[in-house]
């Protein structure tokens, strides 16, 4: 089979002006701002479509954040988005609270601050990275099934919008790194993009990463996942 590429992009910026964690919490849309990040990926994709790359398969995690990142680069590249429960958000105990300094002081969530490696406050990063790159697998072979022989200048490739701890302990994991990291290091801002690139037999052959809405990130507002 053909080298091919998962892009596992990061939804845009969400209306979240109490600033919760908000984890998988229903009705979290983006904002003004987000929607134009979602345009401009959008756009973005159009170009390297134009210019020769084959995308085929689009799919996104359930949230509503996720569905309207996708909706622009679906509507440009006229592609149906699939929805997978399997690139969700990480499950969190903090969802739906502000996290400060002063509520992480308060007793009764310290048993779930006892084990950042895990993390024990939320999904473990081993369980969330092996749930996204199993749908990572399944969408690579998608999108050869569906390119049918045209496989563009680079091979067959793939689109997930998924959210920022997922991806992050996914790439983790692909690069033989340790899962358990700083949250304010995470390399993947809103909007970016994190390609997995596989070779013939399906073997990961690299990592890549980049930003193509960066015009966009300065002032816009981030809560950091699980």
């Amino acid at each position: 089979m053909p080298q091919a590429t998962v892009h596992l992009l990061r939804h845009g910026e969400v209306h979240n002006p109490d600033g919760i964690l908000y984890g998988r919490l229903p009705k979290f849309h983006l904002s003004e701002l987000g929607q134009e990040m979602a345009r401009m990926l959008a756009d973005h994709f159009r170009q390297r479509a134009a210019g020769g790359a084959r995308i085929t398969y689009l799919a996104a995690s359930p949230l509503d954040r996720a569905q309207e990142t996708a909706r622009p680069t679906s509507e440009a590249l006229q592609l149906q988005i699939h929805t997978d429960e399997r690139i969700i958000e990480a499950e969190n105990y903090f969802e739906g609270m502000k996290v400060t300094k002063a509520e992480l002081r308060r007793p009764k969530h310290w048993p779930r601050l006892v084990n950042p490696l895990r993390p024990s406050w939320g999904e473990p990063y081993k369980q969330q990275a092996a749930r996204v790159m199993a749908a990572v697998q399944e969408a690579r072979l998608r999108a050869i099934e569906l390119a049918n022989g045209d496989f563009g200048t680079d091979g067959p490739e793939a689109i997930m919008v998924s959210h920022q701890l997922p991806i992050w302990a996914t790439r983790l994991s692909a690069e033989g790194k340790p899962l358990w990291h700083d949250p304010r290091k995470r390399e993947c801002t809103l909007t970016s993009i994190t390609s997995l690139v596989f070779d013939d037999d399906g073997a990961l052959v690299r990592v890549t990463y980049s930003e193509p809405a960066a015009s966009l990130l300065p002032g816009a507002a981030s809560t950091p996942g699980a």
